[in-house]
């Protein structure tokens, strides 16, 4: 109860509620490319996976410089779809101040390009917030594989076991699980259901305290 503890925010769901728009753009992305995705193929093959990944499973083995191509059309798209809604998720800046008033180390660890991670991030006014910021570029493996967790934490100083994950894709709590560390589930793409194996689940930064977070540890 009294160890050190650090939070690493996941961006798209936590930082922001932006997976519908991401949602509605992959679709439009799809539809353009003659391909057709059930929301249980979003589920499976695409939330919470780097580009590479999700263009991957759905394209097969193509060059990466097509991938490249491919990922910067999706994301431009989503940025002018999403620009005139961007705002945090509701409670996330008093919860930073909270987090910052104690002294308790956090991060951003993502599977966004750059260019998206500086849209949300300044867009959203909480940049003076982190000055660890991991992103796809810092990754070969996304989630759910553990990589950008393991890489997070170690760029804090922190153990894994004394970092609390904040997620909203159930890919992204397996990476938080695989980790190591404790896991937050956000409401923000899946219901409390599907997020049940979480250590704690939440829909907002409300109702979240600092006393909340230090019991979830040993």
């Amino acid at each position: 109860m009294n160890q050190s503890i650090a939070v690493l925010f996941d961006m798209d769901g936590v930082i922001a509620d932006t997976n519908r728009y991401h949602k509605e753009c992959i679709h439009l992305f799809c539809e353009k490319h003659g391909l057709q995705l059930s929301e249980e193929d979003m589920k499976q093959r695409v939330y919470g996976r780097t580009n590479r990944d999700w263009l991957t499973n759905l394209f097969g083995t193509i060059p990466a410089e097509k991938i490249a191509v491919y990922a910067d059309e999706k994301e431009q798209l989503f940025r002018e779809v999403y620009a005139p809604y961007l705002k945090p998720v509701a409670g996330l800046p008093e919860f930073l101040e909270a987090l910052e008033r104690n002294n308790i180390p956090k991060a951003i660890a993502t599977s966004a390009p750059p260019a998206n991670v500086d849209f949300v991030v300044d867009g959203t006014g909480i940049r003076n917030y982190f000055n660890t910021i991991l992103d796809e570029r810092m990754v070969s493996r996304g989630k759910p594989d553990p990589e950008i967790y393991l890489k997070t934490a170690q760029a804090l100083g922190f153990p894994n076991e004394q970092c609390i994950v904040i997620e909203d894709s159930l890919s992204g709590v397996e990476a938080g699980q695989r980790a190591g560390s404790k896991v937050i589930g956000i409401t923000t793409t899946h219901s409390r259901e599907e997020l049940a194996h979480c250590d704690l689940v939440i829909d907002n930064f409300h109702d979240m305290t600092i006393e909340k977070l230090r019991s979830l540890m040993p």
